[in-house]
């Protein structure tokens, strides 16, 4: 039986999307590790080394990977733990449909704070597990496919959006992310809700 893992980036960014990846691994994977960092959640990796192993996840035989986003709209309309929810659902279905089963047939681990949101999804049987990105190799493996594939989205905006610093700070609240609002404003690529408590903050306007 596959085993997907399933974990999230850009929950608690301002900016961009919310984006989760779901890894499905066969029975008895085993991972190659030469030429590759310890595995680990993408936290405690650098960047460079998240980039390595993603090559490697999209192509290692055997593995295979869905990511799917929530926007900032819908964000800031159904709030960030439901959309992720929903997206969770998102990727874990697409993942199913490029190995050809159905989801039901799957043993699904999430982690921590996550959930299958979908209505359709609630029937199937998946765990969420507190630190799953610490302790369970698929979820390791979602987790870094989520983190890259947004950084990479994120660095696309900063091409767009050059006075935010996108690129550095990945949406995040840092303080040149906060004195990037002070200066330009809010741009449509950042979630509202979340910037409630800076009522000086106005929308860009073009």
């Amino acid at each position: 039986m596959y085993l997907i893992g399933i974990d999230e980036a850009g929950r608690g960014a301002l900016a961009g999307p919310v984006v989760v990846a779901a890894v499905a691994i066969p029975p008895g994977f085993k991972y190659r590790i030469k030429g590759l960092p310890k595995l680990k959640d993408s936290k405690q990796l650098s960047s460079s080394q998240r980039e390595l192993w993603y090559h490697y996840i999209f192509n290692v035989k055997g593995v295979f990977t869905h990511a799917s986003r929530a926007y900032q709209g819908q964000i800031d309309q159904k709030n960030i733990t439901r959309s992720a929810n929903i997206v969770a659902s998102r990727a874990a279905e697409g993942v199913a449909l490029d190995i050809g089963k159905r989801l039901k047939s799957f043993k699904i681990l999430l982690d921590g704070g996550l959930y299958l949101g979908s209505a359709t999804h609630r029937c199937i049987k998946a765990s969420t597990l507190i630190r799953g990105d610490e302790r369970i190799v698929a979820i390791k493996l979602a987790s870094i496919v989520a983190k890259v594939t947004r950084d990479r989205y994120m660095r696309k905006l900063a091409l767009r959006y050059p006075e935010y610093g996108f690129e550095v700070h990945k949406g995040y609240g840092t303080r040149r992310h906060f004195r990037a609002l002070k200066k330009f404003g809010i741009s449509e690529v950042h979630r509202l809700t979340y910037l409630t408590g800076y009522p000086n903050l106005k929308p860009k306007r073009n």
